[in-house]
């Protein structure tokens, strides 16, 4: 082997060794990058969950509101939390039994 040969092999191995190094780098980067990704779109999904829960309170409570805002339908509320009743009105407390 002459030296223009063995010199020429080794600029082609070098050149390989490059090429490798910058092939993993490159991969590396996409695969923190899917990793971020795969991340961000559980936390995304979480957070959708999250809100879908809250418009869901949020209709609810407004509704209570609603029907708390009507003397009909805070009538009953009053009654069953603060155990008051209006004129000619009374609470019949019902206990349980045991059944034959």
């Amino acid at each position: 082997m002459t030296v223009a040969t063995m010199l020429r092999l080794l600029s082609r191995i070098g050149v390989v060794c490059v090429a490798l190094v910058a092939i993993s780098l490159i991969g590396v980067q996409y695969a923190r990058a899917i990793g971020h990704n795969v991340a961000l779109a559980h936390e995304l999904r979480s957070v959708e969950g999250d809100v879908a829960a809250l418009k869901a309170k949020r209709a609810a409570q407004g509704g209570k509101i609603r029907r708390l805002s009507d003397p009909r339908g805070a009538v009953p509320e009053i009654h069953d939390r603060l155990h008051l009743v209006g004129d000619k009105e009374a609470i019949i407390y019902l206990k349980h039994g045991r059944q034959p």
